[in-house]
């Protein structure tokens, strides 16, 4: 399968990483190509990777990811062409996170909306779940925690989206928790605020969220 990433940064490339080690060939996209550090991951993957523009990728890819600073979806949803997305699983893993007045951040988008549900409104026709968003990039592919795997929280409102993205995180080395429509984002991204709040008071950013059952 063909996975279309947009966004060339550390979550990204991690991402990027992990579909390449399961087979699947990948495309990161940015504004232009020939984007610096999207060659240098090019050359680093080898031959199941490629890079582009944002269209690009979106055409490209039969899921695509959405990996880009949140404040930034509006206009990569604009140059990814909602068009090319319609009746894709879309793995938006976005946080709308504001640090304008310093660290640790702020929700930019809090309350009765969220970073999923303006990726969703972005692209009608897309079917798109949130997912890693609550943890840091070098854990996102075959996370190793002494506590056996950790969980992966995620949302949407297509089931057969959502059954698909479990299947891939469970490849990915996830245990998986479907907390519901794509609203329950606003939660989501909050828990990506405590994950940023304890990395910072422990000075350490190596944890991840698990749900014990009993």
């Amino acid at each position: 399968m063909k996975i279309g990433i947009l966004g060339t940064g550390d979550v990204g490339r991690a991402l990027g990483h992990g579909f390449i080690a399961l087979g699947y060939e990948v495309k990161l996209g940015s504004r232009a190509a020939g984007n610096e550090k999207a060659v240098a991951w090019v050359k680093a993957e080898g031959g199941k990777a490629s890079e582009g523009t944002f269209e690009d990728a979106a055409r490209f890819g039969e899921w695509v990811v959405f990996a880009t600073l949140g404040s930034a979806n509006e206009a990569v949803a604009r140059a990814a062409g909602p068009k090319n997305l319609e009746g894709k699983v879309v793995i938006d893993t976005t946080n709308p996170l504001d640090f304008s007045k310093g660290f640790p951040p702020r929700l930019a988008l809090s309350g009765n909306d969220s970073s999923g549900e303006q990726v969703q409104r972005l692209l009608p026709g897309a079917r798109v779940v949130k997912a890693f968003n609550s943890v840091g990039n070098a854990h996102m592919f075959k996370p190793s925690f002494p506590g056996g795997p950790p969980d992966m929280f995620i949302c949407g409102n297509d089931g057969g989206a959502k059954a698909k993205v479990t299947a891939l995180l469970k490849d990915f080395g996830w245990g998986v928790v479907d907390v519901g429509g794509i609203e329950s984002s606003r939660y989501l991204e909050a828990m990506c605020m405590i994950w940023v709040l304890y990395g910072s008071a422990a000075k350490s950013w190596g944890h991840a969220f698990k749900l014990l059952r009993k």
